[in-house]
């Protein structure tokens, strides 16, 4: 969660730090906060008549912040660890990532400008509820981050950098197409932050693709019986990007979502596939447009079988704006989703509002690493405000492996 206002002034917030330089370790963050007491820093002395007397101390020109909050126990409605990160620039537009050796959660300074922040937090000691650090390099000209996500039981080789993934072009500089996707390697070094370093960007080549409408905040997707068009947030990879080890064989699924052919929108997925070195490589894509209809705002998942499910939002006139859900087996011809389009939520009003959620979600459920969980936002007949409605799903052919238990 960030904090969307300035703190106060405080001895101990970060500097802004500069694209490219090393990273950034902020200041300790505590398992008790927020909470803990901070010594405030006063302004200059106001009256120079007695100069004895200080000012109250200065609020909304200190640090922005990030705050966590880690369970403590297995119970979601048990106590939690909560920690504050400090951060000289506003954190927007968060995406978490778990990782073996950390939480990361890229952020933007804003939608003016085309500045990027690739932090990571120290999750094995915030786990413990231990005292913890947060680090954070800041990446000038590139578009919103995501970081892999770990699907599965089956980790990652020790030591192995977390991948972050971006499309291209520039909504800000009119540059809506790329046939790109960029990736870095990100290695963290908590025992030596001059250690920690970006490895990229590496470029990906895929089938050229346009930002759905032209990107973010842009009024894209009809609805009926209103002139109002919703935000399709075209711009961007979306929401997880998923890392699954099958086997020997390391995976990493992204999805976004572009314009079509036929004058509606489709989502855009890749499958990629690490090599030796590390490098994500293509194995399959393909853009999910059955019809001249809007798919939009997809998240990912990928079973313990290697089979790959998509949720995503669906609409445009005559739909109202729901939910809806596609998948593919893993032995399936590439670069297709052959699974019948099931339906989640079907919307029955007109939402008044540009801006369409943010991102929907998937999740894999441990008991079994098969049944995908998504959430998504639809409006209800009559209704003026949205509501969200969590489904799960389970693609053919995947079991629980031996020995697990479903809760």
């Amino acid at each position: 969660m960030p904090i969307f206002s300035r703190g106060p002034v405080r001895p101990d917030q970060p500097a802004v730090p500069k694209s490219g330089s090393a990273a950034i370790p902020s200041t300790p963050g505590w398992p008790s906060q927020p909470g803990m007491p901070i010594k405030l820093v006063p302004p200059p002395v106001s009256n120079p008549a007695n100069p004895n007397r200080a000012a109250p101390a200065t609020q909304g020109q200190g640090p922005y912040s990030m705050c966590y909050a880690v369970s403590a126990s297995e119970d979601p409605l048990g106590e939690y660890y909560r920690y504050e990160f400090l951060r000289p620039l506003f954190p927007d537009y968060p995406r978490p990532a778990v990782w073996p050796d950390g939480y990361y959660v890229p952020t933007s300074t804003g939608d003016e400008v085309i500045q990027k922040h690739a932090c990571v937090v120290e999750r094995e000691k915030m786990l413990k509820g231990l005292p913890a650090t947060e680090q954070c390099i800041i990446i000038d000209g590139v578009n919103f981050l995501n970081n892999a996500d770990l699907d599965g039981f089956a980790l990652p080789p020790r030591g192995a950098p977390n991948v972050m993934l971006a499309a291209g072009g520039t909504q800000l500089k009119q540059v809506l197409e790329d046939d790109s996707i960029y990736a870095w390697n990100f290695h963290v070094d908590w025992k030596n932050p001059a250690n920690t370093r970006l490895v990229g960007p590496m470029k990906i080549a895929v089938a050229p693709y346009q930002y759905l409408c032209g990107g973010q905040l842009t009024n894209c997707v009809p609805q009926p019986g209103s002139d109002r068009r919703l935000d399709a947030q075209g711009d961007k990879i979306m929401a997880r990007v998923v890392y699954r080890k099958v086997k020997a064989r390391e995976s990493i699924v992204a999805v976004h979502s572009v314009n079509t052919s036929a004058g509606g929108g489709g989502v855009r997925w890749y499958e990629f596939r690490l090599d030796k070195k590390r490098v994500p490589r293509v194995y399959q894509q393909g853009t999910y447009a059955p019809d001249k209809f809007y798919r939009w705002m997809a998240s990912p998942a990928i079973d313990r079988m290697g089979n790959i499910g998509l949720g995503y939002s669906f609409g445009g006139a005559p739909n109202f704006a729901g939910q809806r859900f596609a998948g593919r087996l893993r032995n399936d011809p590439l670069g297709q989703l052959t699974l019948r389009e099931n339906v989640l939520a079907e919307g029955e009003a007109a939402q008044n509002a540009m801006r369409w959620e943010d991102y929907t979600q998937t999740a894999i459920d441990p008991s079994d690493d098969c049944t995908i969980w998504y959430v998504g936002d639809y409006l209800k007949k009559g209704a003026t405000n949205y509501s969200s409605r969590i489904g799960a799903f389970r693609l053919p052919g995947c079991r629980a492996a031996r020995g697990s238990t479903k809760r």
